[in-house]
C-alpha cells in the first residue's frame, strides 16, 4: 500500500500518513510554465494498492485536474488498484437540473474520475447522498458526525436541542438527536434570492435551551446566520454549529463574527490554517478517521464500524 497527495490538502495527507505509521509517496505535482498541470510519480507503484488524497476545494479546477492527472499517471504505471480519497468532493451542489439548460456537474466529475482510472472512491459527507449513485465504481462515504459528537460530549452540555438551519438538514439532524438522545427542532425557511433567505417557521421548542446546528458545509454562511438569529429570537440560549466542510466563501467569516453564534466547529477536509485561530472557529481533524478507513479498505474489512 502507498499513499500519495496532491497540493490541495498536504497537511491532512501528512496527518493521515502519520496515523498509519508511513510516509507519503514521492510524486511531483506542479505546473508547466504555461499553467498546465504537470505530474510525475517518482515511486515504483507496479502492483501496489494506491491511495491518492486530494480535496477538490478552491482552486477547484486545478485541484480536480491534479487528481485526474495523478490517477492517469498511476494507472499507466501499472498500479494494482487506485482509490481516490476525496475528503471534500467539489461540484457536489450541482447534483440535479434545478433550472433549464444547466449541467449536472457532480455526475460529470464522477465520470471523469472513473475514466481517468480510479477503481474506488473514499469521500466524506457528500452534499447530497444520491451522488453515490453517480459512480459505477465502489464508493465509501464517511461521516464526520462521530468526530463532532465526541467533541460536544466533552463539553458536557446540558439542556440542549439539535436544530436544522433548513428543511434539507433534517436527516443529519436526526442522526445527532438520536445519538445525544435529545429533541429536534427544525427551521423552515423561504429563499428570497440566490444568497438571501427569510426564516418563516420553527417546528419544535428552543426557548431557554442551548442549540447545536449540524450541516455538511458552510459556504457564504447566510442560511446558518439567519437561522441562528431566528432561533435566538425564539428564546434560544447559546448556539453552536458544526459543519464538515468549511468553505467560508465571500463574507462568511464576518457574518459569523457578527452573529449570535457562539462557536462554529469545522473539520480539516479543507485547509483551515488561516482560520483556526479565529475566536468563534474551531477546527477538528478527521485524519484518524481517514487513516482507519484507508487501512480497512486495504485489508478488505468493513468500514461500517466508523459510523458509530
Amino acid at each position: 500500500m502507498i499513499l500519495f497527495s496532491g497540493n490541495s490538502n498536504i497537511k491532512l495527507a501528512k496527518a493521515v500518513a502519520e496515523n498509519m505509521n508511513m510516509k507519503l509517496g514521492d510524486a511531483y505535482v506542479g505546473k508547466f510554465p504555461e499553467g498546465e498541470i504537470r505530474v510525475k510519480i517518482n515511486d515504483n507503484v507496479r502492483g501496489l494498492d494506491v491511495f491518492v488524497l486530494q480535496s477538490t476545494c478552491a482552486p477547484s479546477n486545478d485541484n480536480l485536474m491534479e487528481l485526474l492527472c495523478m490517477i492517469d499517471a498511476l494507472k499507466r504505471a501499472s498500479a494494482k488498484r487506485i482509490t481516490a480519497v476525496i475528503p471534500f468532493y467539489g461540484y457536489a451542489r450541482q447534483d440535479r437540473k434545478d433550472q433549464p439548460r444547466v449541467p449536472i456537474t457532480a455526475k460529470l466529475v464522477a465520470n471523469l474520475l472513473t475514466v481517468a482510472g480510479a477503481n474506488r472512491v473514499l469521500t466524506m459527507d457528500l452534499h447530497a447522498g444520491q451522488i453515490q449513485g453517480f459512480f459505477d465504481i465502489p464508493l465509501d462515504h464517511l461521516l464526520a458526525a462521530p468526530v463532532f459528537i465526541e467533541y460536544f460530549k466533552k463539553k458536557k452540555m446540558k439542556n440542549f436541542v439539535i436544530s436544522t438551519s433548513d428543511i434539507g438538514g433534517i436527516k443529519l439532524a436526526w442522526y445527532f438527536a438520536e445519538r445525544f438522545k435529545v429533541e429536534l427542532a427544525v427551521v423552515d425557511k423561504k429563499r428570497t434570492g440566490p444568497e438571501s433567505v427569510e426564516a418563516m417557521h420553527l417546528i419544535g421548542d428552543v426557548k431557554g435551551k442551548n442549540v447545536i446546528i449540524p450541516d455538511d458545509m458552510i459556504a457564504t454562511g447566510g442560511t446558518l446566520v439567519h437561522a441562528a438569529k431566528f432561533l435566538k429570537a425564539k428564546g434560544a440560549k447559546d448556539i453552536y454549529a458544526c459543519m464538515t466542510h468549511g468553505l467560508f466563501s465571500g463574507q462568511a467569516i464576518e457574518k459569523i463574527m457578527d452573529s449570535p453564534i457562539k462557536e462554529v466547529v469545522v473539520t480539516d477536509t479543507i485547509p483551515q490554517d488561516d482560520r483556526k485561530n479565529l475566536k468563534k472557529i474551531t477546527v477538528l481533524s478527521v485524519a484518524e478517521l481517514f487513516a482507519e478507513a484507508i487501512t480497512r479498505i486495504h485489508e478488505e474489512k468493513t468500514i461500517s464500524q466508523l459510523f458509530k
